[in-house]
């Protein structure tokens, strides 16, 4: 039986197809991010194996798709901005 915390992250949670539509980055790149970024974006996944993002992957996608896209870093450069923000908040 589900803890009641462990619903509400699940009734929070939205399909790849919403997160693609609230963050504006595309479904497949959202997946190709997911294997680049695998330490900071890993969505939860349903019984079925369909993704499921919550809160903080939203915000961890806009994240990538600011420092990709409008901060010009490559991905090994944003993936490495990403560590350093994860040390200094430890």
């Amino acid at each position: 039986m589900p803890t009641q915390g462990h619903a509400k992250a699940r009734s929070d949670a939205m399909s790849i197809s919403a997160a693609s539509a609230i963050t504006g980055v595309e479904i497949h790149t959202l997946r190709y991010w997911e294997t680049e970024f695998s330490e900071f974006l890993s969505p939860v996944r349903t019984r079925g194996g369909q993704r499921r993002y919550r809160p903080e992957d939203i915000q961890t996608i806009f994240t990538i798709k600011r420092l990709l896209r409008d901060e010009m870093y490559s991905i090994a450069g944003a993936r490495r901005f990403l560590q350093m923000q994860m040390r200094h908040a430890a």
